[in-house]
């Protein structure tokens, strides 16, 4: 660093990488300042500066002082020990010496007094909520929530029976083959510890969790129009419950509360939701499993007219963010949690769930909110014509009797017409439509190949939910209809629409 680099820095003041110390000579106090550095995005202190960032300067005797105090407190006084490196600049009225202290990859870093520091604007602070020490524990892969045992749970509350057919499902044994006691098979699946059941096991096989952890449940409210502050709701529902009856009733609410397309299926069918089922799925168990089970803090399920949003307390673990994990990158933030679920909820734990709800729909955005602690999934709902009625009030069991048509909702009274006759079948856009039908004229298309053919760089959002609606609306047809996610998928017009 140049003189003329460190007067820059100095001219903008104090913030929270950068700290100014006119001179240091206490360990306990060069190691506080070093360990909150650490703990938070890393930074850098400048000894021989005042507060208002004016230079008062080090003689050479400091500078000996000062490194012989830095390697003995980076050393001895933090726990674990960290590696800063210091550069001495020289300026017209004396010696600055500047640490340079990266991020922690160990956190939390620990001084001689037992005390945990972090950084708070341009100041430090002592660490003392139980809370945010146990999320730094966990940053650190030193604890998990889900290992944790609950208090005043006992074995009694587990579903024994569930457990049993869990058990054998997945190890194709008895309890009674494996010669071991219930406890101890507890245990040795970090289910229980010394008796007690883990956060795990009561999510996993408690006959009634919330009756210990009242606030881990999902909160799911359908409102009529886009805004949360709507003294108006269609559909509300605390969903309780293990894991596994939390994951069936949230996709239940969801299912009741969209709305179903016929497309080209028959009369008496119940239709397809106007968001591939799955994108729900991935999502769904996503929240439900990899969560922050530090924070009480329900699971948000809230359904408006315009989009979907699912919100998981918790951002992401450690440095992961929004873009990654589309990719597939993934941290497991409770891994007995993750282990158990790969058996027994639609989960497969290899970081794919994320990737494959955004292939199936497009319109989903993803929210890392660090300042909230919170990761918000929200799902565009289709703007189609066609779509556009108050979604259905079917009955939570979500069946619909074929010999009463006229019993059925209003929102489910399909027309026998040709679906090609009805005004509200057609496409939001027609002069997009027309375009994309020109270009299936000569032969079958991909999306990729559509987009290039209009014109266009990439399949836009639009693009999408076009294709999807000549699709419903049966004048495109995919030519492999039994793998609709096939790379090799192509589109043509449908024989109808061919003469």
């Amino acid at each position: 660093m140049k003189a003329h680099e460190l007067l820059d820095i100095l001219a903008c003041g104090e913030d929270s990488r950068h700290q100014f110390k006119e001179n240091i000579n206490n360990a306990d106090a060069l190691a506080a300042e070093l360990g909150a550095f650490a703990n938070s995005v890393g930074g850098a202190l400048y000894i021989g500066v005042a507060d208002d960032g004016s230079i008062k300067g080090l003689s050479m005797a400091d500078i000996g002082r000062l490194n012989q105090l830095l390697s003995n407190v980076a050393s001895n006084n933090i726990k674990p020990p960290i590696h800063p490196i210091s550069t001495n600049i020289k300026t017209e009225h004396g010696l600055v010496m500047v640490i340079e202290v990266a991020e922690g990859l160990n956190k939390p870093y620990i001084d001689a007094q037992g005390k945990i520091w972090v950084k708070s604007g341009a100041d430090k602070r002592h660490v003392t909520a139980r809370e945010e020490m146990q999320r730094m524990f966990q940053t650190a892969g030193l604890v998990y929530a889900d290992e944790v045992p609950v208090p005043s749970a006992t074995a009694e509350q587990l579903d024994q029976t569930a457990f049993n057919r869990y058990f054998e499902k997945r190890y194709r044994k008895t309890l009674q083959e494996t010669g071991q006691t219930l406890d101890q098979l507890l245990q040795n699946l970090n289910l229980a510890r010394n008796g007690t059941p883990t956060l795990a096991g009561l999510l996993l096989f408690g006959s009634n969790p919330q009756l210990l952890k009242p606030t881990l449940v999902i909160k799911a409210v359908a409102f009529p129009g886009t805004v949360l502050h709507d003294n108006r709701y269609l559909d509300s529902e605390d969903i309780d419950g293990n894991l596994l009856e939390q994951y069936r009733r949230g996709m239940a609410f969801i299912k009741r509360n969209l709305r179903h397309l016929q497309g080209a299926q028959g009369f008496n069918s119940q239709g397809l939701l106007e968001i591939p089922e799955e994108v729900f799925e991935e999502l769904l168990v996503n929240a439900l499993v990899h969560r922050d089970y530090f924070l009480s803090a329900p699971i948000r399920l809230l359904i408006f007219s315009d989009r979907i949003e699912l919100i998981s307390p918790g951002h992401l673990p450690n440095h992961l963010d929004a873009d990654q994990i589309r990719y597939g990158l993934s941290n497991l933030r409770n891994p007995a949690l993750a282990s158990h679920a790969f058996q027994i909820l639609p989960y497969r734990g290899l970081g794919s769930g994320i990737p494959r709800a955004t292939k199936a729909w497009i319109g989903i955005t993803l929210i890392d909110d660090r300042i909230s602690n919170q990761f918000k999934a929200i799902i565009q709902r289709p703007d189609l014509p066609e779509l556009e009625a108050q979604p259905e009030s079917r009955p939570e069991s979500d069946q619909i009797s074929a010999e009463r048509p006229e019993s059925r909702p209003e929102s489910d009274q399909i027309s026998t017409e040709r679906p090609e006759s009805r005004p509200e079948s057609r496409p939001e856009s027609d002069s997009l439509s027309e375009r994309v039908l020109n270009a299936l004229q000569a032969e079958p298309l991909s999306k990729t190949e559509i987009a290039l053919a209009l014109g266009h760089r990439s399949v836009s959002g639009q693009l999408n939910k076009t294709i999807r609606a000549l699709l419903i609306g049966q004048a495109i047809e995919m030519t492999l209809p039994d793998t609709p996610k096939s790379r090799l998928q192509k589109y043509r017009l449908v024989i109808s629409k061919q003469k």
